[in-house]
């Protein structure tokens, strides 16, 4: 049972309203499901948003932020904030808090969480689901990206398949609860000559 989801996302809003309205939704979907938010701590953009529904809605929001950022962007009123000393510290305890990921829009640093938790998984170091929670297909180019990587025998398909992608928070949540972790060697070349 998934009771604490880390969120990626971004910082900013995005150009397209329906990027904040997402983590509305995923923020209000937490709290009425009394699954804890787990997030990179900030105050603003789709960050802040989506603490603030999970919050508003009665949920637990936990944050996890740089002491450097803290002092520009840290929420205060969250249910428990860590400051840590990096972004390494960060994402380490990140993990540590949550069952599951679910990814929304964001920028650089949500893509580089996104893929590392994505390749300790294809690693075997963790059995955690990972889903995107496409937004206006936002990820769409991603997604097709990542088909190009399957297709050029740079990722398989059976790791390629643990990203799921839902455009509704609430069966995104529901494909995570149902997930079955993956577990197979990540080399193809290797693979094949067993």
């Amino acid at each position: 049972m998934i009771s604490r989801v880390c969120v990626n996302c971004g910082s900013n809003s995005g150009a397209d309203p329906a990027f904040m309205a997402a983590a509305r939704d995923l923020g209000e979907c937490l709290a009425s499901r009394e699954i804890t938010l787990v997030y990179g701590g900030s105050n603003v953009g789709i960050m802040g948003a989506v603490a603030n529904a999970t919050l508003e809605g009665g949920g637990n929001a936990v944050g996890v932020i740089p002491e450097s950022l803290f002092q520009k962007v840290g929420h205060q009123d969250l249910t428990e904030q860590y400051v840590v000393s990096s972004m390494h510290e960060r994402k380490q305890k990140m993990f540590d808090l949550s069952d599951a990921y679910i990814i929304l829009p964001g920028g650089y640093g949500t893509f580089e969480e996104m893929f590392e938790i994505l390749t300790w998984a294809q690693l075997g170091m963790h059995l955690k689901p990972v889903g995107i929670l496409n937004v206006a297909g936002y990820y769409d180019a991603l997604l097709t990206f990542l088909d190009s990587a399957v297709h050029n025998r740079f990722v398989s398909e059976v790791h390629r398949n643990m990203l799921l992608v839902d455009s509704s928070p609430g069966l995104l949540l529901d494909r995570l609860e149902q997930y079955e972790p993956v577990v197979s060697d990540k080399w193809l070349d290797r693979r094949e000559e067993t």
